[in-house]
């Protein structure tokens, strides 16, 4: 019986992608590829997978397989990760210093022609992208390419992921508060970076409007990080001298472009930031904010910032060794 259920299909069909879900029952699994054309029995294929034993170890995943398959081929695909369609997930906030190696891996192209295709002038004036190329725009979602897929069609993809994305109401909102969409993708890939917990999002795109508005410097420090290329835990102050436009402390205003990818609550906090007063704020080691009106007020929210921080590193410091036991004499 199971010979003759494992030939089951002819294997010949055209190939069709088909996704298996995290945590999917193995019914799900093949209803999905009931849906798809690539198992044309379903009740057969689950009997079958559950003779061999094999109907609780599948891996999920996105798969090319062929239609009308024969049954061990479908089963030994889910089982052992054949086929799978290799699925890269891009960070809200990576920037393309790490975006651009992650894809060349995945796609097995060089480095160099994807950085060609981030910088490809067609996509920077349709979109009409000031800066040299497409920081920010390559929407932060899960992707599956197939290996040896163009860097320009790749790279397409996910801008247009972006384009979904961005909604028409997002654009009417624009006018409203006197900003281009680069602006508002600048911005929000600055709160991107800043906000450890998703309720604060819009209170510190608020702080930067804010300061805008005041024609204060924006003092964002994750965009002296972007100037000196890498993330630090703690700038010092020569790092807030380095020469570089992205430097906010040093130039007023936004910076040219983002400084990452921002996703979809911190664009939404960009155009619809809180209405608060605030115009300062810091972190404490919780991963919370604390915001204030002036500078005394925010002077006197560092100082207890520092000491939350003290305390922790002091949990955090190892014991002192205990003292040696005296000598027997």
């Amino acid at each position: 019986m199971l010979v003759a259920l494992a030939a089951c299909g002819g294997g010949g069909g055209a190939t069709t992608r088909v996704t298996i879900p995290r945590g999917s029952t193995f019914r799900a699994a093949t209803d999905s590829l009931a849906a798809k054309g690539i198992v044309t029995h379903p009740l057969l294929f689950r009997v079958y997978a559950k003779l061999r034993g094999r109907d609780h170890t599948i891996q999920a995943g996105t798969y090319v397989l062929h239609r009308d398959a024969p049954f061990a081929e479908v089963l030994a695909a889910l089982n052992e990760g054949k086929s799978l369609v290799p699925m890269m997930t891009i960070p809200e906030g990576w920037t393309l210093e790490r975006v651009v190696p992650q894809l060349a891996k995945v796609l097995e192209v060089p480095a160099d022609s994807v950085w060609a295709a981030v910088r490809d002038t067609a996509w920077l004036h349709r979109l009409d992208i000031p800066t040299k190329d497409l920081e920010g725009y390559l929407f932060p979602d899960t992707y599956t390419f197939t290996p040896g897929t163009p860097a320009r069609t790749a790279v397409a993809t996910m801008v247009q992921r972006f384009q979904e994305v961005w909604r028409p109401e997002w654009t009417a909102r624009l006018d409203s508060i006197a900003m281009s969409r680069h602006d508002v993708l600048t911005l929000a890939s600055i709160v991107e970076r800043e906000a450890r917990r998703p309720e604060e999002r819009p209170v510190i795109a608020a702080v930067y409007m804010n300061r805008l508005k005041s024609g204060m410097a924006l003092q964002a420090d994750p965009t002296v990080q972007y100037a000196l290329g890498g993330h630090r835990a703690r700038l010092l102050y020569k790092d807030l001298e380095v020469d570089s436009p992205y430097n906010t402390y040093r130039h007023a205003g936004l910076p040219p472009g983002p400084i990452g990818a921002p996703g979809a609550p911190s664009i939404r906090a960009a155009l619809w930031p809180a209405q608060v007063p605030y115009r300062f704020f810091v972190a404490f080691p919780d991963g919370h904010h604390e915001f204030r009106r002036t500078f005394a007020e925010h002077q006197v929210a560092v100082a207890a910032a520092r000491r939350a921080r003290d305390s922790v590193n002091a949990l955090r410091s190892p014991l002192p060794a205990p003292a040696p036991a005296p000598a027997r004499r």
